[in-house]
């Protein structure tokens, strides 16, 4: 238990074990994510991530009485596991204290643990807790897996990159016509993804296809190109028409260097001609309206 003393969490994972010990329907519960890793380990804001085996599964999802054997809680729903396709009870407890009860049959895990993704988050760090028929048997010997990246094809990348530019033309009519909602909600979901996908490739790019860049953007701050965090704080509008104009635009800035950056480190041509007409599109626009 010591991976989780001083986080308030023993006392819900013992109670747990009581329960489970007892439950015939329990034959499988692990700890993963930071209460699991040494490697960027949980602090007073870290949740719980328990991986539950069970023979009925499903009833765990679609139901809360088995909740109170472990705690008093405040609030419960279910959503999908970070990785993977699976499904959680997401629940915060007493104290705010938050935890994730994925849940599998025994054939759901087996065959979900397979998944790159999966084996990756599971390499970082597990701890099991409970294992009455050895379920998890295969995987206390995993090594650390990180995933298994390649570098886009030029054509890909080329694509990739007239995507964003595209998008920046789009984003720049959608606000101007009005539709302030699209236009924010491009920057901080479409364009923003990829802005991620690119820091990724930039990172891997001059520091090795090997380089650890973590998932969906993890620790982003800690692995990322040391001018990136700077610009980071442009690019997240307010919901404003002027905000969003000028976040667009050092979203765009940003972008530039990085794509011509990693083109260059890949050798790839770069669509010049296109940011050219985008950029210089965008800012008459900007200009006129």
């Amino acid at each position: 238990m010591d991976i989780v003393e001083g986080f308030g969490y023993v006392e819900l994972i013992s109670n747990f074990l009581l329960w489970a010990n007892e439950c015939e329907d329990i034959r499988a519960a692990m700890i993963v994510g930071s209460m699991a890793r040494t490697e960027a380990p949980a602090d007073k804001w870290s949740d719980l991530d328990l991986v539950i085996v069970a023979n009925n599964s499903q009833d765990y999802l679609c139901k809360t009485e088995w909740l109170d054997n472990i705690g008093e809680y405040w609030i419960t729903f279910i959503g999908g596991t970070a990785v993977g396709d699976g499904k959680e009870r997401r629940v915060i407890f007493n104290n705010g204290l938050d935890v994730d009860f994925s849940m599998f049959s025994v054939d759901g895990f087996k065959q979900i643990s397979t998944a790159p993704e999966v084996q990756e988050v599971l390499s970082r760090g597990m701890k099991i807790i409970l294992d009455k028929d050895g379920t998890f048997s295969d995987l206390e010997a995993m090594p650390k897996i990180v995933s298994k990246y390649k570098h886009p094809s030029e054509e890909y990348f080329l694509n990739f990159v007239n995507d964003f530019w595209y998008h920046t033309v789009w984003t720049a009519k959608k606000l101007l016509r009005g539709e302030i909602w699209m236009a924010k909600a491009c920057i901080d979901g479409y364009m923003r993804s990829r802005l991620e996908g690119l820091i990724e490739c930039h990172a891997k790019a001059f520091n090795g296809i090997d380089y650890d860049t973590w998932h969906s953007g993890r620790f982003l701050d800690k692995w990322a190109d040391n001018r990136i965090a700077q610009e980071l704080k442009g690019v997240f509008p307010h919901y404003d028409k002027e905000d969003i104009k000028r976040a667009l635009l050092t979203m765009m800035n940003l972008f530039s260097w990085l794509a011509k950056e990693t083109a260059e480190k890949l050798n790839y041509d770069y669509p010049k001609n296109e940011e050219e007409k985008a950029l210089e599109y965008v800012k008459f626009l900007f200009k006129t309206n």
